[in-house]
């Protein structure tokens, strides 16, 4: 595949509601939707790198400088053969994952197009639909967080996950499990504690959770391992894990029991399949994380979600869930539970061009030989 033209297009897209973490609130989401042309074939894909370094170090901004000033050098004028060719020419560079993994998206996108192959095939997907849980942030007071919770399951989602941070955690947990003994339920801290914290965790360890999730900053594996060894809740990884190998090494130290698998994070689809394979070759539950994307990053979601060893709901959630006008279709709807991977070429979705153009905050094409043209909106 001769890359042509690369179009980037600095989006920013209002939520239904806003969204608040340990580490802070977003009314709006920001990304970087990308377009590779090929002989007449397209690509898409979404860099899910947000407006601010909250989840992590990388923004639009820098992310927008490293495709536009590091990766597409590689790939413009050149002969690409696939996702895996797109790898090995951007291996030497360091760090930057979300912005790797959004061109390499449109390159997955592009071979499935070419090759009239679903991406769920491509990656070795054996369900047609995948289960899915919904995540719900911070929320003002503890009795909304317990109307919202009642809420989503009225809607049919069978896994609620609450974000949680210090001085909003055991007692908002607790009215939750006393309002729905049953519900199959997990807590995501962002990395909002220490060490030190570690009596908030023994407090949720009779709560029945599925697992709590990075509970500790990401850097913190050898902490991670002296608090699972006190706890007989499963913690899971989130942030911690870049790549196959910090996968492998946590679970070798006991750091986790559970690994949550987002592609962006680890720089794209190939990465979050092999660290699929390792946690299925050792019986380690999975699932698929997710980051507010759009409907183009959501289809990959669902794709990966497919894998055998996915064995746990996903955060990826109906359309609806976060966007009232998402920029591509078709929209993704909640099913018994479930979401149905998408089954056409590539991604399997189509994007919505009136709806791209509203939402566009600036763009930039990009050619062989040419230097970049700006459009700001």
């Amino acid at each position: 595949m001769r890359i042509e033209r690369l179009e980037m297009r600095h989006v920013s897209m209002p939520l239904v509601a806003p969204f608040e973490t340990s580490f802070g609130v977003e009314q709006d989401r920001e990304a970087i939707i990308l377009r590779l042309d090929s002989e007449g074939v397209t690509g898409w894909g979404e860099c899910v790198a947000g407006g601010w370094p909250g989840y992590s170090y990388e923004t639009v901004q820098t992310a927008w400088h490293m495709i536009q000033d590091h990766l597409a050098p590689l790939i413009l004028g050149q002969e690409v053969e696939d996702p895996s060719d797109y790898r090995q020419r951007i291996a030497h560079l360091k760090g930057h994952p979300l912005a790797k993994a959004g061109l390499e998206l449109a390159f997955w996108d592009l071979a499935g197009r070419a090759a009239d192959r679903s991406l769920m095939s491509m990656l070795g997907g054996q369900r047609q639909r995948v289960a899915v849980g919904v995540s719900i942030g911070i929320q003002p007071s503890r009795g909304e967080l317990v109307e919202m919770v009642e809420a989503y399951v009225e809607m049919g989602y069978p896994r609620i996950k609450l974000k949680i941070k210090p001085g909003r955690d055991v007692a908002d947990v607790r009215a939750v499990r006393q309002a729905f003994g049953e519900l199959p339920l997990q807590v995501d801290a962002n990395s909002a504690y220490s060490l030190d914290d570690a009596e908030i965790f023994d407090a949720m360890d009779d709560l029945g959770l599925l697992l709590i999730e990075q509970p500790l900053a990401e850097d913190d594996l050898v902490d991670h391992a002296k608090l699972q060894a006190r706890l007989k809740t499963p913690l899971c990884l989130d942030e911690s894990i870049l790549s196959a190998r910090h996968a492998r090494q946590a679970l070798e130290i006991g750091a986790c029991r559970v690994i949550n698998i987002k592609p962006a994070r680890v720089s794209g689809l190939r990465e979050a399949v092999a660290i699929h394979d390792l946690c299925w070759a050792q019986e380690v539950p999975v699932w698929c994380g997710g980051m507010l994307e759009t409907g183009i990053g959501r289809a990959a979601n669902l794709a990966l979600a497919s894998l055998p060893g996915f064995t746990l709901p996903g955060d990826i959630s109906a359309t609806e869930r976060y966007y009232r006008q998402d920029i591509a279709e078709p929209a993704f709807v909640l099913e018994d539970g479930m979401i149905k991977v998408p089954q056409g070429k590539g991604l399997g979705i189509e994007v919505i061009q009136d709806a791209l153009d509203k939402v566009t905050v600036r763009s930039t094409i990009l050619q062989p030989g040419s230097k970049a043209n700006r459009r700001a909106s």
